[in-house]
């Protein structure tokens, strides 16, 4: 029997790696997929993305229960049940793997079980993936999961996409454990802490501070740098740093962690402040929120040309490689955001390429950002800093969300949109969102920026009355000081 060559085999099922399959599948190439654990979806799907907003929507409810009367609304005494909130997250968690295990069998998708490794350069063309079995998880055989799965000693594809994904990062000297947590940790634990001490602002720091802080913990937030956020135009950092102050997150910025000591009460935070004062705060539980770290290890690239800067790979504007037929996407790729969503376009770009269909690059430029902490945090382009910087005669407009009818429906006045804009042109060059449901208004302004339009056609595109959307009509017209609601 001739043995299968895969047109294309994937490293990874994450959003990355299982989009680009998927894809390519769609195109009517043959595709194979490597995953080293029992379930598809990376971090993502199961350690990030999806349970930590399930969380936060709990989160959210439980905030407008403690004020329920407000609305009309009588409950009585409303008790937080943990065991239902952590319940509720892998019911979220499960659903969208079965989705992908079904997705795997339509598009006939064959999966290998097990730890993919690349074995150097193609021979005739043809790449060998060897693929161990050492990582493979203990949940149910994949067959009954409803696709294709096989155990392998070698795949062999006319090109190979490396999607690994990426590890929490952790304090040089220290392990993760039930006290001193990661992402992975805090998302399993048995009980909401009485007290935590969250080390790093970016996304994962503020929205696991926002998570706990709704439900009754006393939540401090330790960062290196100046603000938080700092990814964020620095309005954003200064109004986030307001509302979290107002909410009794304890903030401090400028500072350096020296150690971390466990004890019967949970573990000391020893910290030397901007002003170089060495401050103590004792916690119940530590969550370090540092970043991410590209999982480039022991997955073969020592024997390819492959070179690592920081750990990351570094290909082409077409995702490949400078070993030829390799390409690389996601977490994994240096000088892109370590996000689920770009991870995923990547995987399209590379899948619609090898398919001989039309496909261009990811333009940093384009690719929103969001965080889900409350208020959210949506933004794409230019902050007002780097517009200057790049030469730019820079425009400003800004509208508050207390001038907004929806936003007062809600009972979410704090936050504002700012646009900002090329004076000569009037191109929009960046948008910049903090208040309700940021993360989801956001996606017209990555449309106006991927469109290249002005603030003028911003300004005549009709938004539907009352919406939270129609700020962005207002934030627009702001540039020209001709915002009607405010």
């Amino acid at each position: 029997m001739a043995e299968t060559i895969y047109d294309l085999v994937v490293i990874g099922g994450g959003p990355a790696g299982y989009t680009c399959a998927i894809r390519a599948a769609q195109f009517g190439l043959k595709v194979a997929l490597i995953e080293k654990t029992d379930k598809l979806g990376g971090t993502c799907l199961h350690w990030g993305c999806i349970p930590t907003k399930s969380m936060l929507f709990s989160a959210e409810i439980w905030d407008h229960l403690k004020h329920s009367s407000k609305y009309g609304i009588d409950v009585g005494d409303v008790k937080l049940n943990w065991a239902n909130v952590i319940a509720r997250k892998n019911e979220v968690t499960a659903k969208h793997t079965k989705g992908l295990d079904f997705l795997m069998k339509k598009n006939k998708i064959t999966v290998f079980r097990g730890h993919g490794r690349l074995t150097g350069a193609a021979v005739a063309g043809v790449h060998t993936v060897s693929v161990t079995a050492e990582d493979i998880g203990k949940g149910k055989d994949a067959q009954a999961e409803g696709y294709t799965s096989q155990k392998a000693a070698e795949v062999k594809a006319k090109s190979v996409v490396i999607a690994t994904g990426s590890d929490a990062r952790m304090l040089p000297g220290y392990k993760s454990d039930e006290t001193i947590m990661t992402n992975m940790e805090v998302l399993t634990t048995d009980h909401c802490p009485k007290s935590l001490i969250v080390i790093g602002s970016g996304a994962v720091g503020v929205e696991f501070a926002s998570v706990f802080k709704s439900f009754g913990a006393d939540v401090t937030i330790l960062e290196a740098l100046p603000r938080i956020v700092n990814a964020e135009d620095e309005e954003i950092s200064k109004e986030l740093t307001r509302l979290y102050k107002k909410r009794g997150i304890d903030i401090n910025v400028s500072c350096k962690v020296e150690k971390i000591e466990k004890n019967a009460e949970g573990a000391l935070v020893t910290y030397t402040t901007a002003a170089g004062k060495t401050e103590t705060k004792q916690a119940e539980k530590v969550l370090v929120a540092v970043g991410r770290a590209p999982r480039t290890y022991d997955c073969g690239l020592d024997k390819t040309n492959i070179q690592l800067e920081r750990g990351f790979i570094m290909p082409n504007q077409w995702m490949e490689t400078s070993e030829p037929g390799i390409y690389a996407i996601g977490d994994i790729v240096g000088g892109l955001p370590q996000l689920a969503h770009v991870g995923a376009m990547c995987g399209l770009v590379v899948a619609s390429k090898l398919a001989g269909k039309y496909a261009r690059p990811v333009n940093r430029q384009r690719i929103p950002g969001c965080t889900y902490c409350d208020p959210q945090i949506g933004s794409v382009g230019l902050t007002e800093a780097q517009a200057k910087e790049k030469g730019y005669q820079v425009k400003v407009g800004k509208f508050p969300f207390a001038g907004n009818s929806k936003a007062t429906i809600l009972d979410s006045h704090d936050g504002f949109v700012k646009v900002v804009s090329d004076a000569k042109y009037g191109e929009v060059l960046g948008v910049h969102i903090i208040g309700p449901m940021a993360t989801e208004i956001i996606a017209e302004c990555v449309t106006a920026i991927e469109l290249e339009a002005t603030v003028e056609e911003m300004m005549f595109t009709i938004h539907a009355h009352p919406t939270l959307a129609e700020s962005l009509l207002d934030g627009f017209s702001s540039v020209e000081g001709l915002a009607v609601n405010v």
